[in-house]
């Protein structure tokens, strides 16, 4: 998911080392959402289906899509880590380092453009970013093609799915139908303000979510909605002069100069380090980051102003979000290989 290109656009969509069992029967999928969960937006060309969903989970795994067959989708975003990594910036083939933190893929069915810049306006075309990313996977389209036309494993799993050979149509769109399955909606959070579990919050995480929620701390300004954020391009202050500069890499235009997509805080316990570079490694230090105010870029959004929260507040506030955890969701073995 994380990659610094813009889109590419190469539809004429590959491939395991690990067997598969058998070609499952194709029948529709049921998302079973959790609670308050609307149904996410699906390609009409890209159905949801059994067949679909256990090819993308076989290529999410699979580093034969890396130049070398030494690096998956699963190398950055990993299920324990809230399908993020634990590292600054994600490492690539041959120990390359990227320019950004990997996202986590938490609900990415949700989302309405993907990269941090917004650079890919689909799911399917996102897959395609870090493939030919250089640094992440370092291949190319056409020869990842070739690789994997006539794979012995994922030829009759295409066939299936979708009705054509092993090609990069099918690939795109055979992982996206796995990402979408990634859906997270069981934390302490939800079974209590969706479930009305009244327990399943402690006193702490409940002061801590009425300060989220509140004019006083402002956070639900940018991080709303049933995945705590509003999807837009903030600039949160965390430089004065930013060396990546976010959405100004698409539009050239001045005032996206160091704003980013505001990132989902579900499972944000589990995703440290923080931003979009990685430079804060805890979440005392995001929420020590808020309360003073940030670096006055210029486009830096007003709600990050200096906060009056005393110790108590910082620590009610930091466990609110560590209530934000959905612990099945990252032992879900409908997830792992």
């Amino acid at each position: 998911m994380k990659s610094a290109g813009a889109i590419f656009a190469i539809l004429v969509m590959f491939s395991c080392q690990t067997p598969v069992e058998e070609i499952p029967v194709d029948k529709p999928w049921d998302m079973g959402l959790p609670a308050g969960f609307p149904m996410p937006e699906i390609p009409t060309d890209n159905a949801l289906n059994q067949s679909r969903i256990q090819l993308g989970k076989l290529l999410f795994y699979d580093p034969i899509l890396s130049l070398d067959s030494t690096v998956s989708c699963a190398t950055c975003h990993q299920a324990a880590a809230g399908f993020a990594d634990h590292l600054p910036l994600s490492v690539g083939i041959q120990g390359r380092v990227g320019m950004r933190n990997s996202p986590t893929l938490t609900n990415v069915a949700y989302q309405p453009y993907f990269f941090s810049e917004g650079g890919s306006p689909s799911l399917e075309l996102q897959a395609l970013g870090p493939i030919e990313n250089h640094v992440e996977m370092g291949f190319n389209a056409a020869e990842l093609a070739k690789r994997i036309k006539d794979h012995p494993y994922y030829t009759p799993l295409a066939q299936n799915a979708y009705g054509r050979e092993m090609d990069l149509f099918v690939l795109v769109r055979a992982i996206a139908s796995f990402e979408r399955t990634l859906i997270s909606g069981n934390s302490p959070y939800d079974r209590y303000h969706f479930q009305n579990q009244q327990d399943a919050l402690s006193e702490s995480e409940k002061n801590g979510m009425q300060l989220f929620f509140s004019e006083k701390a402002g956070c639900s300004n940018c991080h709303s909605g049933i995945n705590f954020t509003h999807y837009a391009f903030e600039n949160n202050g965390i430089y004065a002069s930013y060396p990546d500069q976010g959405r100004y890499r698409i539009t050239l235009d001045t005032a996206d100069l160091g704003k980013f997509k505001v990132p989902t805080l579900r499972n944000i316990a589990l995703t440290a380090p923080y931003m979009h570079d990685g430079s804060l490694k805890t979440l005392e230090e995001v929420v020590s980051h808020y309360i003073s105010g940030g670096k006055n870029h210029p486009n830096q959004n007003k709600f990050v102003k200096p906060l009056d929260l005393n110790e108590q507040e910082k620590r009610d506030l930091i466990h609110f979000l560590e209530a934000l955890t959905d612990s099945a969701f990252v032992q879900n073995q409908a997830f792992v290989p």
